[in-house]
């Protein structure tokens, strides 16, 4: 599958510092910030500093080094929020699993009991 990223994505225009956030967490290859409509107590966005519009995308075409960054800031935002009770991830990839900003992200929502993902 080809990839065409678009930089003028708001997650691009964060990372550039072109719109403000709420950082929580950065490093070297990720960023993690508040989402702006919170679902849960705890909802923090964390997405990779690589142009990478999926987690496909970046499963595939990102280096170890960057996939290890983007997974310890996903640990480290983990252990900052408390989350010892429980935690969801969650990345929307495309038009079926309702992406809505074509920057490969990860939801971390936690803070409560978060009931079944999927309904049968």
């Amino acid at each position: 599958m080809e990839y065409a990223y678009d930089d003028q994505n708001i997650f691009a225009k964060i990372l550039r510092g072109e719109i403000p956030n709420k950082t929580v967490y950065e490093n070297d290859h990720a960023l993690a910030f508040e989402d702006i409509a919170p679902q849960a107590p705890v909802h923090v966005l964390v997405i990779p500093k690589g142009p990478y519009m999926s987690l496909d995308h970046f499963a595939r075409d990102a280096s170890p080094e960057e996939q290890a960054g983007f997974f310890q800031a996903v640990a480290s935002v983990c252990e900052m929020s408390d989350l010892a009770e429980g935690f969801r991830g969650i990345s929307n990839t495309r038009a079926h699993g309702v992406q809505e900003v074509p920057h490969y992200h990860m939801h971390i929502l936690g803070g409560r009991p978060l009931g079944r993902m999927l309904q049968p």
